[in-house]
């Protein structure tokens, strides 16, 4: 860093992306991407919005508040539209926590959350995931803050169902719970109902993963119309122009084109059960996946080593080196094609293990 650089900022340790490499052809399986492209109506409309480029963006993004209201059954007015759901989520994190209300989340879970935390100055509570990953429901319950639940969780894919968050929400209703539902239309319980019953509940979800869009940076928020009204006052006080036109319209296309996102969802829930049957096959313990990817580890093969080994075989996955789960690696559900490939690779690289292990 610079000798410029402030003060405020200078322990800051920032989200690290999936790689995205350029200098190699991969298998990408490491940042929870779709393997499809967005529809073709979502592209076309996308691209007639190049001729409009000259001109800003509707700032509220109209016609795409009113197709995700639209299929979510809420009023426009309780539906907020950014720069995808890290936006959403990072005004949250501005609007309700600061040092006299903490940000409360999981100890493992999406990594943006504590770097959201330590950038905006607010205390934070980190919550540690009982030993089989799984959520201390009563624990959260009882711990003041601000909450942000990701459901389905990352990256252990586990889910909570409605009923248990609605116990989280109902708990403390002079608190502020945000539930990040970017994997939710991949098995999980969506929570969007409860806004009607809860003003302190704000839920998040992505385009990013099952409608195809993660190129085009979209996300949204539904919540209770107070909130959506305070989410607002921080979005035009930062960058009221946040979403593009050519993504507000690859959007809208892609919230009306159910039967294409509905069909892509059942594809990746199909694979992803073939794939955790694959591995469990192979001797791997595989979590119970609610999301767009698996989370995996062998007695077999360290999680580094089984990552380093895929990457020189070209398949790209997730290593996380946290201790807790640096024996397992996020596996992103591809096509059928790239996951067989995956599972032919790992056998090939379990076996040259097992060779090495008999010579010495």
């Amino acid at each position: 860093m610079s000798k410029f650089f402030s003060d405020r900022y200078a322990s800051l340790a920032p989200y690290v992306p999936g790689e995205q490499p350029k200098e190699k052809k991969y298998i990408k399986l490491n940042t929870n991407e779709s393997p499809f492209p967005p529809s073709k109506r979502a592209q076309k409309y996308a691209a007639a919005e190049l001729k409009k480029l000259m001109l800003y963006p509707d700032p509220d993004c109209k016609g795409l508040t009113k197709a995700i209201a639209n299929r979510y059954g809420v009023e426009e007015g309780q539906v907020i539209v950014n720069n995808g759901s890290d936006e959403t989520l990072y005004f949250a994190f501005l609007a309700y926590c600061d040092k006299k209300r903490p940000a409360v989340f999981m100890d493992i879970t999406y990594g943006f959350y504590k770097v959201f935390a330590e950038f905006t100055g607010c205390k934070y509570v980190e919550v540690p995931l009982n030993s089989d990953f799984s959520v201390p429901v009563d624990k959260l319950k009882k711990t003041k803050g601000t909450i942000f639940l990701a459901n389905p969780n990352a990256p252990t894919g586990l889910a909570l169902s409605k009923s248990t968050i609605e116990e989280i929400v109902a708990a403390d209703r002079d608190r502020v719970v945000v539930v990040d539902e970017a994997y939710v239309d991949f098995g999980g319980e969506s929570c969007v109902s409860l806004t009607e019953k809860y003003d302190n509940l704000l839920v998040t979800q992505t385009f990013s993963k099952s409608r195809s869009l993660a190129g085009a940076r979209l996300g949204f928020g539904i919540a209770d119309k107070g909130i959506i009204a305070d989410l607002q006052r921080i979005k035009y006080s930062t960058n009221p122009y946040n979403v593009n036109r050519t993504t507000a319209a690859a959007g809208l296309c892609a919230m009306e084109d159910e039967k294409y996102f509905s069909s892509n969802c059942e594809k990746i829930q199909s694979t992803r059960t073939w794939t955790k049957t694959q591995l469990e096959d192979l001797g791997f313990t595989v979590t119970d996946s609610k999301a767009n990817f698996l989370f995996a580890k062998s007695e077999k093969i360290g999680g580094e080593e089984l990552y380093v080994a895929l990457k020189e075989n070209g398949v790209l996955v997730r290593h996380f080196t946290a201790e807790k789960i640096k024996d397992y690696n996020r596996i992103t559900i591809g096509s059928q094609k790239e996951m067989q490939i995956l599972v032919d690779k790992i056998k090939t690289i379990l076996e040259a293990k097992q060779c090495e292990l008999l010579k010495s």
